[in-house]
């Protein structure tokens, strides 16, 4: 018995070591997801030429502001379009994002639930659902709106690190069509 003994605390010395190092492990990777949200944190801001249906050139003013939040991060961004006829149309949004169950990709924390729990809004009742995802270099923001017909509109914001700033390439799509796509450099303010 005691031969015995002997030779299960080794092996269970071995597995809780085993056990040990892949908690590590695992609880490095979730920190690295919420860390890579961190090199994108900063102002930025520049302006495109954006193509209009009839293909007129519609120059536009675009910011982007990230930040941390206490569970994640925020990513706010406006756009000021210039109209030839000299009116101006400015749009602002403002999301949260926190972790999912998945290594970096990220959950819009858009509203709070009757146990002040955030959560996604209902794509089926019109609202967009929208989540982020951080591949290598290149933090993007998906919104998926789905219309009365059932068919649905996609818009992807790309912003990927460059020097000094960002790259911005934005596109919406429709039922598989690209609609509208500007690429432009957002210089960190």
């Amino acid at each position: 018995m005691s031969a015995s003994r002997t030779t299960i605390r080794p092996v269970l010395h071995h597995v809780a070591l085993a056990f040990s190092t892949l908690i590590a492990g695992l609880a490095l990777l979730c920190l690295q997801a919420r860390a890579d949200a961190s090199a994108f944190i900063g102002t930025y801001s520049g302006s495109a030429e954006v193509v209009a249906l009839d293909g007129s050139l519609i120059p536009r003013d675009m910011s982007v502001e990230i930040s941390e939040t206490k569970d994640g991060f925020r990513v706010q961004w406006t756009s000021v379009t210039y109209r030839g006829d000299g009116s101006v149309r400015e749009k602002s949004y403002e999301i949260d994002f926190v972790d999912s169950d998945r290594d970096a990709v990220f959950a819009a924390a858009q509203r709070k639930n009757v146990f002040g729990h955030v959560v996604q809004l209902d794509p089926m009742k019109g609202e967009p659902y929208v989540w982020a995802r951080i591949v290598d270099e290149t933090l993007t923001v998906y919104s998926l709106f789905v219309g009365a017909d059932g068919g649905y509109s996609l818009q992807q914001y790309d912003r990927t690190l460059a020097d000094g700033g960002l790259n911005l390439r934005f596109q919406t799509i429709r039922d598989g069509e690209i609609q509208r796509a500007v690429e432009t450099f957002l210089a960190r303010d």
